[in-house]
């Protein structure tokens, strides 16, 4: 596996046409947060689905939970940026997760338009895309790629 600034490097090699710093597989994150000081991984998908489907499993500190939007309603949360700005400073390495990749890429363009230089997207998420049957964490994302999860 590469080193800290080498995956720094391909994941902006990767956003180099997006609104935010780059992209990065689930084993790249996981690479990324043993080796960058400070890396921090943004869950942000609801209370509901970490509690329902599980988490991943990091040490405090490098693991935090910032609902991009709540459950049932689907509002927006309104306080995302006062929340992550209790968390992590404006030169920390961010990498933003959610389900499957979308509400991640959301998450990390508007970090980057509040002045979070360092904000990925976790590509495929937590649980990857569908499988044929409709079922997740089978085809990609953080659990398919055997990272440490827990509970679901």
């Amino acid at each position: 596996m590469p080193n800290a600034d080498q995956l720094l490097a391909i994941a902006r090699s990767r956003g180099q046409d997006q609104p935010y710093a780059g992209a990065v597989t689930p084993p790249e994150a996981w690479a990324l947060l043993a080796q960058q000081p400070g890396a921090k991984l943004i869950d942000v998908r609801t209370n509901a689905e970490r509690h329902w489907v599980g988490q991943v499993a990091l040490p405090p500190g490098q693991h935090m939970a910032i609902e991009w939007t709540s459950w049932p309603s689907g509002v927006v949360n309104p306080q995302f940026i006062e929340q992550l700005g209790e968390i992590a400073a404006k030169e920390d390495v961010l990498l933003f997760l959610c389900r499957s990749g979308v509400r991640s890429r959301h998450a990390a363009k508007l970090a980057t338009d509040y002045g979070y230089e360092n904000a990925f997207d976790i590509l495929e998420g937590f649980e990857g895309d569908k499988d044929a049957e409709g079922h997740r964490k089978q085809v990609g994302g953080w659990c398919k790629a055997g990272l440490p999860w827990i509970g679901g």
